[in-house]
């Protein structure tokens, strides 16, 4: 039974194959219309080029493209060349009458076309393609997470509002947001706090001082200036004749109260001997 049915399946391979040669060596004018005594071609087999618009038989009308060469028009008096693959491009599908090489590229590589007429470097993440067909990495503040695609910008917010940024964006990837509770918040703001503390004291701590030496040298000072002003100011002897007046008026007012001052003493001495009397 398997032999049969092994037997049964290679027939239909062998019967399948001989209608594809046929379909592909088949020659001539598929269809035609009759004009007096000719036959003229309105539409060759496909894989077949137009040899003659007319004539007498149908079948010199057409016929097959030559060995490297296609076509996929029905009625054209001349087959293309099939392409090569050449450089960074591989063979995918050979060329046959009817249809053109298929050509793909090599790892790493995409088409740059529908035909893969060209090949260039295919981006991995993190990078973008650029007009010259290379790979640039996605500038700062963008980033791309698929193959060969553009970068997009990071995202600004949290999509919900119970999120908070818990980390912040790459060339890979956008931000991360992650739920946060209110006492998770707490936590934070009074660990941020804690961290804060050890750097601002010092400096309150230092401005503090620097004020104390400031009121302390202004008090300082002030004091010196009311000593000063308290201090009698001794002139120093000048040859200005004002001055020489103005010292010996002085001398001489001090002489008239010492005198004024002997001769009261002599007179309170007169009357005390006058009453003893």
């Amino acid at each position: 039974m398997a032999v049969k049915v092994a037997t049964i399946g290679l027939l239909f391979l062998l019967v399948g194959g001989s209608l594809n040669s046929l379909e592909e060596t088949e020659r001539g004018c598929r269809k035609w219309q009759v004009r007096g005594k000719d036959i003229c071609c309105d539409e060759c087999h496909r894989g077949n080029r137009l040899v003659s618009h007319c004539g007498p038989n149908p079948e010199d009308l057409c016929t097959p493209c030559e060995t490297g060469t296609f076509t996929q028009k029905p009625r054209v008096l001349r087959c293309s060349r099939c392409s090569q693959c050449e450089g960074a491009q591989v063979l995918v599908k050979k060329c046959t009458t009817t249809t053109d090489t298929q050509c793909g590229c090599k790892d790493g590589l995409l088409c740059g076309d529908e035909r893969c007429s060209f090949c260039f470097k295919k981006c991995s993440k993190g990078e973008e393609p650029t007009e010259k067909r290379s790979c640039r990495k996605c500038p700062n503040g963008t980033f791309n997470d698929q193959n060969h695609q553009r970068c997009k910008p990071w995202s600004t917010k949290c999509p919900y509002p119970d999120q908070r940024i818990v980390a912040g964006g790459d060339a890979f990837s956008d931000i991360k947001c992650s739920n946060v509770s209110l006492s998770s918040l707490k936590a934070v703001e009074s660990d941020h706090t804690a961290h804060v503390w050890p750097i601002v004291l010092p400096v309150v701590l230092s401005v503090f001082l620097v004020l104390i030496m400031i009121v302390s040298n202004l008090k300082r000072k002030k004091k010196t200036k009311e000593k000063i002003a308290k201090e009698p100011i001794i002139r120093t002897p000048t040859d200005d004749p004002e001055t020489l007046i103005a010292t010996e008026c002085s001398f001489h007012e001090a002489e008239e109260e010492q005198g004024s001052s002997s001769s009261e003493s002599l007179v309170s001495k007169e009357s005390q001997d006058h009453l003893l009397a």
